[in-house]
């Protein structure tokens, strides 16, 4: 068994010193006129749960399949444990891949499905059998050996699945959208599973999913592509709270984005101009100049709503509630300012309101400079 994952409490992408355990270095993959993945450079370090996070057709699959050896790089180079994977066959890789489907042997029991892969290499009936029997432990399946997978619900499936990756003890797992058959509720109890096995057996994993919760909740880091290009690449506060774009910023969770020019700067804040909002006061950030466009991305939770201006506030405009959506934990709400833009505002239901704020009332709606990121592009 490997050794437990180190990545989580270390963070070595921090370390200008740390050896990556995988480098992807200047990839692209086209067919025929189209790219699929251009010109990707990325490293990896050993024991890190990893996502690559984007919608359909992002490239995010292409560059998996290549890192598996399934696809063949147009260009760059891709290197695992320090040795190049140039011509090396899927087969021959330090890796194994979970796909979405699963691909169970349907006629086979849980237990020779596990076997499987362990018996085509050479393994003793007996090794295969014991290894089988420590990874059904892990996954808790041990009392499912002798069913076969119609007998099982479908996360039982799935962890059927990710024990076929693991038994054979690769040293790089990589999984296609492994809970996106699940249901919601299965999806995020399996989550922490996943999380368990990994840290478990210390496995670095590289997780594809088009899914921004699921990514936020599995990953130490998470890269956003887009169009075959890895937009930002960091930890999941850093990518929620400090996106380095508007399209990072408006595809992780609900963003308000507004369009402004850059003002005169204070010492601890700088004012910028918007058409929605009119001055706006935000954190001053380096390298600006005045007159400048730039894009100002602004969290609905960030966004307080009441009935009466707040004092002390600088950043405050008011509308009225055209919609909301109650949520449980929090309510929704969708808040048309007087030049018709409309901003989303969630507020937290931590305590009974016997008078909240509903449809058609007049609000106002503040929020704290250091609420507000600045984006240049």
């Amino acid at each position: 068994m490997n050794s437990p994952a180190i990545a989580a409490d270390t963070k070595p992408w921090r370390d200008a010193n740390a050896q990556p355990f995988i480098s992807i270095r200047g990839i692209t993959k086209r067919f025929g006129d189209m790219t699929a993945v251009d010109n990707v450079s990325l490293d990896i370090y050993r024991g890190e749960l990893f996502c690559l996070l984007g919608g359909s057709g992002c490239g995010k699959s292409t560059l998996l399949r290549m890192l598996a050896g399934f696809e063949t790089p147009t260009e760059g180079q891709i290197l695992i444990d320090g040795q190049d994977m140039a011509g090396v066959p899927a087969d021959k890789r330090p890796t194994n891949m979970m796909f979405q489907s699963y691909a169970l042997f349907p006629h086979m029991t849980v237990e020779k499905n596990v076997a499987y892969g362990l018996l085509r290499e050479g393994k003793s009936r007996g090794e295969a059998l014991q290894r089988t029997a420590e990874m059904l432990r892990l996954v808790k399946l041990e009392k499912y050996a002798r069913r076969k997978p119609h007998q099982l619900s479908g996360g039982q499936r799935q962890r059927v699945a990710l024990a076929r990756a693991l038994v054979k003890q690769p040293k790089l797992l990589l999984l296609d959208e492994p809970l996106g058959a699940l249901d919601k509720k299965l999806r995020e109890e399996t989550q922490f599973e996943l999380i368990r096995i990994q840290e478990t057996l210390g496995v670095t994993f590289i997780v594809v999913t088009h899914d921004q919760e699921e990514a936020m909740t599995l990953a130490t880091r998470i890269g956003v592509m887009n169009d075959g290009v890895i937009r930002q690449v960091g930890e999941p506060r850093e990518i929620y709270e400090a996106p380095n774009s508007r399209f990072v910023a408006d595809f992780i969770g609900s963003v308000n984005l507004f369009e402004g020019t850059v003002g005169p700067a204070a010492a601890d804040l700088m004012r910028i101009a918007t058409e929605d909002l009119g001055p706006v006061s935000a954190p001053p950030m380096p390298g600006l100049t005045q007159g400048q466009t730039v894009w100002l991305a602004v969290r609905p939770e960030r966004i307080a709503l009441s009935r009466t201006a707040p004092e002390g506030m600088t950043n405050v405009t008011s509308g009225v509630v055209e919609d909301l959506a109650y949520g449980g934990h929090m309510t929704a709400y969708r808040v048309r300012l007087s030049n018709g833009r409309v901003l989303r505002v969630t507020q937290s239901n931590r305590l009974r309101d016997e008078d909240p704020i509903t449809w058609d009332e007049t609000v106002f709606l503040s929020f704290a400079p250091a609420t507000v990121r600045v984006l240049e592009q």
